[in-house]
């Protein structure tokens, strides 16, 4: 029953190691030159899809990806698994301990990244052609709102990845962007839910279909975390809990798998249950636990599955045929400006200096991972076609290039990040120097 031939077997190992490797190859080749190593990972799939090999050698890359009839399904399965890993990592990244001061900051910078980014977005989608992207769902009011999306949204994961290469993840700053981008997302994933339940509501959109989707999106993260730290650090430590004796992460990935499921069943995203699960955890354990459970899902998912993930996000892509160039540098300066300029103004209004305020607007100006399940989750339920996914998933890439190369600049300079980090930046500065004295 849930067998597959010997043959089939061989076959998509042989796929996925190779898919595997490049992803780890190009990723880590990425490192050494400075570049987030998701875009590495995606360059994986680029290179061995449609993009290249599927370009000059079609044979071989139908052999290799599609060879049987359930291979694809496999490979959907994993990049799912990945999926719902990378949202339960980026979970327990949550901050959540801050002053009065901090949390000033975070509240305004949430508002200043998401409202007016949502707005221009919003009306760049009025004033732009975007029908020739229009996906199987044919849905333009869902369209319209994951534009406005992919034009606010920030990344977790990969701001966190260069926060913890150049050794700054301890800052007040790195605190800050991070919690922002946490806040900042949440909301923004609320509105993909109501662009999803659209698509699947084949085109109607009621009153009441409105209301039920964020009701029961609001409704479904309100009362996990709610419920959750009240419930969940007193049921992990009853002596009955014997899941929880007998495997830590088993049972922290029990829960994560159960509350995709919830939030599947509840016409939730499913990435919604994974991201709650991992904030649950960072909020209601103790740190010495929170942060265990994050190296080991760490152990788990960074060598095998998000990176095919990511990858397998690059085996969709065909940039030969379904990508607009002059329309996609168009979008990116768009999107960069629109993101970094609301954050830069916002924070300018707290009384915040010009290069706390840049840095602000270019670390948040950053969509990496998040931009990438967006752009996914929309190609998948047919909110866009293939053309605009690709101008999704690029714009995801090229803005988690830029704050990397910036941050990297601040911390050699030995310039302030923001106000409090000066000690920080100092002795990071020392050390790089020492690290290149000795090579």
């Amino acid at each position: 029953m849930f067998n597959l031939q010997g043959t089939e077997i061989s076959h998509f190992l042989f796929a996925m190691g190779c898919l595997l490797a490049a992803a780890h190859l190009l990723g880590f080749i990425a490192e050494r030159l400075y570049i987030p190593r998701v875009i590495g990972e995606v360059s994986a799939g680029l290179v061995l899809g449609p993009t290249l090999l599927g370009h000059f050698f079609p044979d071989l890359y139908h052999w290799m990806f599609l060879g049987f009839s359930e291979e694809d399904k496999l490979f959907g399965l994993l990049y799912q698994f990945g999926l719902l890993m990378l949202m339960f990592s980026s979970g327990l990244k949550f901050q959540t301990h801050f002053t009065k001061e901090d949390m000033k900051i975070t509240s305004v910078l949430v508002v200043g990244a998401t409202v007016p980014s949502f707005v221009v977005g919003w009306m760049a989608a009025d004033m732009l052609n975007i029908a020739p992207y229009l996906g199987v769902a044919n849905n333009l009011l869902a369209l319209k709102i994951v534009i406005a999306i992919s034009i606010a949204v920030t990344s977790i994961p990969v701001i966190s990845k260069i926060f913890n290469d150049l050794g700054i993840m301890q800052t007040r700053f790195a605190k800050i962007v991070i919690a922002c981008a946490g806040i900042h997302d949440i909301l923004l994933w609320i509105a993909l839910g109501f662009a999803t339940a659209l698509a699947s509501k084949g085109g109607v959109f009621t009153l009441a279909t409105g209301l039920k989707s964020i009701f029961l999106s609001v409704g479904f993260i309100a009362g996990t975390l709610i419920l959750g730290y009240l419930l969940f650090n007193r049921l992990t430590y009853l002596k009955q809990n014997l899941l929880f004796r007998a495997s830590n992460m088993g049972y922290f990935l029990f829960i994560m798998f159960m509350l995709a499921a919830l939030a599947g069943t509840l016409h939730v995203e499913t990435i919604f249950g994974a991201l709650l699960a991992g904030i649950l955890v960072k909020l209601s354990m103790p740190k010495a636990v929170s942060e265990r459970i994050e190296q080991g899902v760490s152990n788990i998912s960074f060598p095998w599955f998000i990176p095919i993930y990511f990858a397998t996000v690059g085996l969709q892509l065909n940039l030969v045929k379904h990508f607009n160039l002059l329309f996609f540098l168009g979008y990116l300066l768009l999107a960069t400006l629109t993101q970094t300029l609301a954050i830069y103004i916002s924070s300018r209004l707290i009384k915040q200096d010009r290069l706390t305020s840049i840095n602000l607007g270019i670390a948040i100006n950053n969509r990496g991972g998040p931009g990438i399940v967006l752009s996914t989750v929309a190609y998948s339920t047919g909110i866009i076609n293939q053309d605009f996914f690709a101008v999704l998933v690029m714009l995801s890439l090229i803005t988690s290039w830029f704050p990397g190369t910036w941050l990297r600049i601040v911390v050699n300079k030995g310039w302030r990040l923001m106000p409090g980090d000066e000690n920080i930046i100092s002795k990071q500065k020392k050390k790089i120097n020492t690290i290149k004295s000795l090579n």
